[in-house]
């Protein structure tokens, strides 16, 4: 296990931003600053069925409302809705806007634009549809208040409403060809059209009619597309940078400049998916006691130290450390132990061991040498098929690969059980059924008391860490560095990106 790899360099598909300054003015008062963040992707479309979260959202979540925020705690928020309320059978949800929101050309913000929105999102193919699997009617009621019915409870929809599946859109040009590329919202930005090059920069400037506008204390935004982190960091160095995203080895230089220091100690989880869990296509995996094996197979706190640097946390959970159902307890459940794990597979009659294939993406391939070995030293064979970086999402879900490791950013935990375990989640690969861990999200969906959701939460991660529907290896985290005047305000229990993220210090 000695090769080893830059934090950045795991995740820099996800996770990788750094904020820059163009113009070094006078860093202990936030007039007239301008902040800048680099992201590897460009945004796809501003289209509202078609956002995608991620570094994207750090564009249009500045110039569209959604419904519900979430603060940089993670908790749920009033945004464009002021309330919201469900009924006792948590089939109903009932907003409230608030009254004077107006879209950037002056047009008001009501409960059809809502309406419209929502239903187009509903009906529509896109990223953020299966979000709203569960509605099965948007009514109005008045200009300001909105209803939803839903079919069933459905836990995941609040945080959904707080991601790009609320926002909402202007009708009169959301279905237009144009709204791809220009779009009308009543965020506390507008897209300065004059100034944005696609694929480039898109530069933001701050509506100084905005409800919220104290949440926003930089009057400009520059979201810069910049593949090559190096060079972010160059100029971060150089003084052309007020704030950024920077790998563990290079902190303890900048704190001695005078940069104030972060560390997000989880963003994003290293998980093995164990996808075939009942031995549809790879008989072994439908036995409880291999895929237990595979979880004893892996020295987790090494692969953290050597591969990560130290940048990230063992763990055995998928579940974000600062969410609803993470539980301290459950990482004692797998200890690195090849001799056990060896010791299972010869009791489910694998003693010869067995082979896989597994997908080789982009950001596998720095810990394919260890997977491999941690694997091979149980006695399972594994193949890496290299698979180019636009067919990653078509390759995972196409069922060819019965488990692949993946790295996939955290979430709020009802999101979390949704991607990860749900019949249709992105994660839940061959549709995985359980009559125990069934019961349980319906609980916890049914649930509206937070404490008692919880509760549950934790229950679900449990049962999916005791029957090893994963084989979770670490948490890589994020380490922030801000000059006087800016400060870094997370600290992991959100991962919404937001420029709410972001605020100013020495006023």
């Amino acid at each position: 296990m000695s090769q080893t790899v830059p934090v950045a360099v795991a995740t820099a598909a996800l996770l990788s931003t750094t904020a820059c300054d163009d113009q070094p003015a006078d860093a202990s008062s936030g007039a007239g600053r301008t902040l800048s963040l680099a992201i590897i992707g460009t945004p796809n479309s501003f289209e509202p069925t078609q956002l995608i979260e991620g570094q994207q959202t750090y564009v249009w979540d500045s110039v569209y409302d959604t419904l519900l925020t979430q603060d940089n705690k993670g908790q749920l928020t009033a945004g464009a809705a002021e309330s919201w309320s469900y009924s006792d059978d948590a089939r109903t949800l009932t907003l409230r806007l608030r009254a004077g929101m107006k879209f950037s050309p002056g047009t008001p913000v009501t409960s059809a634009a809502v309406k419209a929105t929502l239903d187009r999102m509903r009906t529509t193919p896109g990223p953020n549809q299966t979000s709203l699997a569960a509605v099965t009617s948007v009514e109005t009621d008045g200009d300001h208040g909105v209803v939803l019915k839903l079919q069933r409870p459905d836990g995941a929809l609040l945080y959904a409403l707080s991601g790009a599946s609320g926002v909402i859109g202007d009708p009169k040009t959301m279905t237009s060809k144009a709204a791809a590329l220009n779009p009308v919202g009543s965020g506390p930005y507008t897209l300065d059209k004059s100034a944005t090059v696609n694929g480039s920069v898109y530069v933001l400037k701050r509506r100084d009619d905005y409800w919220n506008k104290q949440a926003y204390p930089f009057p400009t935004v520059k979201v810069r597309v910049i593949a090559d982190r190096t060079a972010s960091v160059n100029a971060l160095k150089a003084g052309e940078v007020n704030a950024g995203s920077v790998e563990a080895a290079q902190v303890g230089a900048l704190e001695s400049s005078g940069f104030e220091g972060k560390h997000v100690e989880a963003t994003a989880a290293g998980v093995l998916v164990l996808a075939d869990r009942t031995g549809s296509k790879l008989k072994p995996l439908g036995d409880l006691r291999v895929r237990k094996a595979i979880n004893m197979a892996f020295d987790r706190d090494k692969i953290v130290k050597q591969i990560l640097q130290g940048g990230g946390k063992a763990t055995a959970q998928v579940f974000n450390p600062k969410g609803q159902a993470y539980d301290p307890a459950l990482e004692k459940t797998y200890t690195y132990d090849p001799a056990r794990a060896k010791k299972l597979l010869e009791e489910a009659g694998y003693a010869n061991g067995f082979s896989v294939s597994m997908p080789s993406l982009v950001y596998t391939k720095p810990f394919e040498p260890t997977i491999t070995q941690s694997l091979k030293d149980i006695g399972i064979t594994v193949k890496w098929e290299t698979v180019p970086a636009q067919q990653t999402n078509s390759a995972l879900i196409s069922k060819k690969y019965p488990m692949f490791f993946t790295m996939d950013g955290l979430n709020t935990t009802p999101i979390e059980v949704r991607n990860n375990f749900n019949p249709a989640g992105t994660r839940n690969v061959f549709g995985t059924t359980d009559k125990r861990f069934d019961a349980l999200v319906a609980q916890a969906n049914s649930e509206t008391d937070p404490a008692k959701a919880a509760k549950t939460y934790r229950e679900i991660n449990a049962f999916t860490v005791e029957n090893a529907w994963n084989a979770p290896v670490f948490y890589v985290g994020t380490y922030w560095v801000t000059k006087k005047g800016v400060t870094y305000l997370g600290d992991g229990s959100s991962t919404f990106s937001t420029i709410r993220q972001f605020g100013v210090t020495g006023q």
